[in-house]
């Protein structure tokens, strides 16, 4: 049996585009996955963060599991995590790999008009 890690309570993950050379690099097999980042706040992150590694050194996969945006169960392997102490509690940093054929790209066009406002 697969390891996993799931979100029982909140709102879907958000899944930000991963650039990072190393995120990059491992992706290797014939289907072509999306490497992607998501911030989750944990009640103890060192123990999740503990989780994978053991799944790691064992040579098993771990998996992130969650809703989506419509309610519907989906899973995405988990390639890193690390733990953020914040004054709000911990935050557990996932690296993930999406399912090419399933990601949708949100651009944000941030305050580009304002900006151009300033400069005239």
């Amino acid at each position: 049996m697969d390891e996993k890690i799931t979100i029982i309570e909140g709102p879907p993950p958000v899944f930000e585009a991963v650039n990072d050379g190393w995120a990059l690099g491992l992706n290797e097999g014939s289907r072509l996955s999306v490497p992607a980042l998501t911030r989750l706040r944990t009640f103890n992150g060192p123990a999740l963060v503990e989780r994978c590694y053991r799944a790691w050194n064992s040579k098993l996969p771990i998996h992130l599991h969650y809703r989506n945006d419509m309610g519907v169960e989906q899973t995405a392997p988990i390639l890193a995590a690390r733990n953020v102490e914040t004054s709000e509690g911990h935050v557990l940093l996932l690296w993930v790999y999406l399912d090419h054929d399933k990601v949708e790209y949100e651009f944000d066009k941030g305050d580009d008009e304002s900006d151009e406002d300033n400069f005239e």
